[in-house]
């Protein structure tokens, strides 16, 4: 039986892996065959409820309709049809879908009062793509009701055939492992098979968001819970923005790159780097504020992220729960599942402490950079440790203990901060005491500190500077609302092909449709309201030759000029990110999309960036599966970046 069980695990773990021996395979894999007279239907079956969405205009309830055309849109367009019923499927949510827009065209939309399972869907900042989410609505749900519900978000594990059409299908007739008594269960799509990061991150927080304005949900019950690739999920969301959430529960999964991936032959020193953006060891301190509640089985392979982790949190002091299946292999054990649930029912019930008196935090970006009442607003240099210790003491005073770190803001909302604080606060940070105005009589406080020449003062820098969501690598503008602009000029044939690409395996990895313009096209409004991606150089692309003057990277004639360093135009192109000069408040990012390839599309725990803020690409090379050639330059720019010599 043993034997059986590894057999079992070793098979789950080469599925996630994502890996035959010695080939590598397209993710999503190619559909299979449609009839004719399938597609037929299907095509005028989108057309329809196309039609019917335009007459609905801009109804809020809109894309609870939407989710069901672009299902099947994406489905026929794009030969992602995996299993023989799935058409029939596609038939069916497209009757769902007609269903919905005949309700609304009425004026009533009966499943915004449904119980039991339910399908809905929002408009993404990042792409302007709706994207899908299941709920499971609690029978005792009533909108009625003067009270504030329990919600528990699920992520799903590795589903290489997770289309929209199978996720819809699934979320409206099956409940899912868990659905805890009075409370909701939202599960996630996460951009379908990424292990909610990046844009699978970015859904979580819009999901949650469109949850919260359709029902009546408590901020202080939120539990995270995930198994497998969604326990790998789990360890992310829960490590990174742990001040949120109410408890976090892994089931299995990774908590970090290179031991799950067992690396003898290291990547370049800034992909190093990089892994501190995901790996969950590296903010094990920050488990400090949160419930955590670990279940593994016990012959699983992938307990390895719980026993890592039990590990670097105790190093931080920390003693982690951990539920363990016996004997069991890659799957929740039936006892061990009651004993896990009793332990996060109690949790919730209690309830998540918005403002504890003390706070640790750990972080390597500002990309996390908030901890219940702390936000770091500044590091002494990114990729490295930064760390704050707050706690609030009877006497009215604040201590503060920093490394790494360079500005910071303390944060109580109204009747957030301790009543002795009121009037009288003092601010001890790093043995300097400061002078500070005290909280107001509501209880809120607010007060900015920034480090400068070794020394603190109230205040927040100015100038250029990295900050939340201004501090790169490049994947980061693919976290909030980008625009594609492509070049009206001829340029290199490399970077034609990596802008096709860009497009493609946007909408085949996160799902969503990239907006793409001319640089002919592109508005003053465009310039405000998104990152732009540009592509080429200023001669090829008018957008760039606008800001080609104020970027830290030079074109001058046959040369690319990074620093001090030269490269020839004709043979090399540079990509980074950088606040866009024509509009700084976003960024500006040149030649590149998000910076993870084929390669590591097979495996959940290396889609991680694989360029950091700067990039010189040799095109003599050929892109392969990790790069788009060869990196013969690469690095970070400083905190207020600057090219680093």
């Amino acid at each position: 039986m043993l034997g059986e069980a590894m057999k079992r695990t070793a098979a789950v773990l080469m599925m996630m892996a994502g890996m035959i021996w010695g080939q590598d395979r397209p993710i999503p894999p190619p559909g299979v065959a449609v009839s004719e007279a399938d597609r037929n239907e299907l095509k005028a079956g989108v057309e329809r409820l196309s039609g019917l969405i335009a007459g609905l205009g801009n109804h809020a309830l809109v894309p609870d309709v939407m989710i069901f055309r672009d299902a099947v849109r994406y489905a026929v367009t794009y030969g992602e049809f995996f299993k023989a019923d799935e058409p029939g499927k596609a038939k069916a949510l497209l009757a769902e879908g007609v269903a919905r827009a005949e309700a609304l065209r009425n004026g009533e939309a009966p499943w915004t009062r449904a119980t039991g399972l339910v399908v809905r869907g929002y408009v993404s900042k990042i792409d302007g793509s709706v994207q899908p989410y299941g709920l499971v609505v609690p029978p005792s749900y009533d909108a009625r009701l003067p009270r504030a519900w329990r919600l528990d978000g699920w992520f799903h594990g590795r589903a290489e055939t997770l289309s929209e059409v199978n996720f819809l299908s699934e979320r409206m007739s099956r409940a899912g492992e868990f659905t805890p008594q009075d409370a909701f269960v939202v599960h996630l799509y996460g951009r379908y098979c990424n292990a909610n990061k990046f844009a699978g991150e970015v859904d979580l927080f819009e999901t949650l968001d469109a949850v919260k304005k359709q029902y009546r949900i408590d901020d202080n019950r939120l539990v995270m819970r995930g198994f497998s690739m969604g326990g790998a999920a789990a360890w992310h969301i829960g490590a990174h923005h742990a001040g949120l959430w109410a408890a976090v529960a892994p089931g299995a999964g990774f908590s970090e790159s290179r031991e799950f991936l067992k690396l003898k032959d290291l990547p370049p020193v800034w992909e190093q780097k990089l892994w501190r953006m995901y790996d969950a060891t590296e903010y094990a301190a920050n488990f400090v504020n949160v419930p955590l509640v670990a279940y593994s089985g016990e012959i699983d392979g992938q307990k390895q992220a719980a026993d890592l982790m039990a590990t670097y949190l105790e190093k931080e002091g920390i003693t982690m729960t951990h539920v363990i299946g016996p004997q069991t292999a890659h799957r929740y054990h039936p006892e061990a599942k009651l004993t896990l649930n009793a332990k996060l029912d109690a949790i919730a019930a209690a309830g998540r402490e918005e403002y504890p008196r003390r706070v640790r935090f750990v972080t390597y970006t500002l990309r996390y950079n908030k901890m219940k009442w702390v936000t770091v607003d500044g590091l002494a240099q990114h990729w490295e440790k930064g760390t704050v210790e707050a706690s609030v003491h009877n006497q009215g005073r604040v201590e503060v203990k920093t490394s790494g770190v360079t500005g910071l803001t303390l944060k109580f909302g109204a009747g957030g901060a301790p009543v002795e604080l009121v009037g009288k606060a003092a601010v001890v940070i790093d043995g300097q005491t400061l002078a500070v105005k005290g909280p107001a009589s509501d209880r809120s406080w607010q007060v900015s500190l920034v480090k400068q020449g070794g020394q603190w003062a109230v205040g927040s820098a100015t100038g250029l500077r990295k900050a939340h969501g201004l501090q790169g690598p490049i994947d980061d503008a693919f976290m909030d609302s980008f625009l594609f602009v492509m070049g009206s000029g001829k340029t290199l044939g490399r970077i034609e092909e990596e802008q096709r690409r860009a497009v493609t395996e946007w909408r085949r990895q996160f799902r969503g449709e990239a907006r793409v313009k001319k640089d002919t096209e592109v508005t003053e409004a465009d310039l405000m309201a998104h990152n732009i991606v540009v592509w080429g150089t200023p001669a090829s692309n008018s957008v760039l030759a606008k800001m080609a003057d104020r970027l830290p990277v030079k074109w001058e004639g046959e040369q690319v000029k990074v620093g001090k360093e030269s490269y020839s135009a004709g043979t090399h192109y540079p990509a980074f990110i950088y606040p866009n000069p024509l509009n700084p408040k976003r960024y500006v990012v040149v030649n590149s999309g998000f910076t993870f390839r084929e390669f590591d599309y097979l495996n959940n725990a290396r889609q991680i960036s694989k360029l950091p803020d700067w990039a010189v690409i040799d095109t003599a090379t050929p892109a392969d599966g990790k790069y788009p050639g060869k990196v013969v330059s690469a690095g970070f720019f400083d905190e207020a970046w600057g090219l680093v010599p």
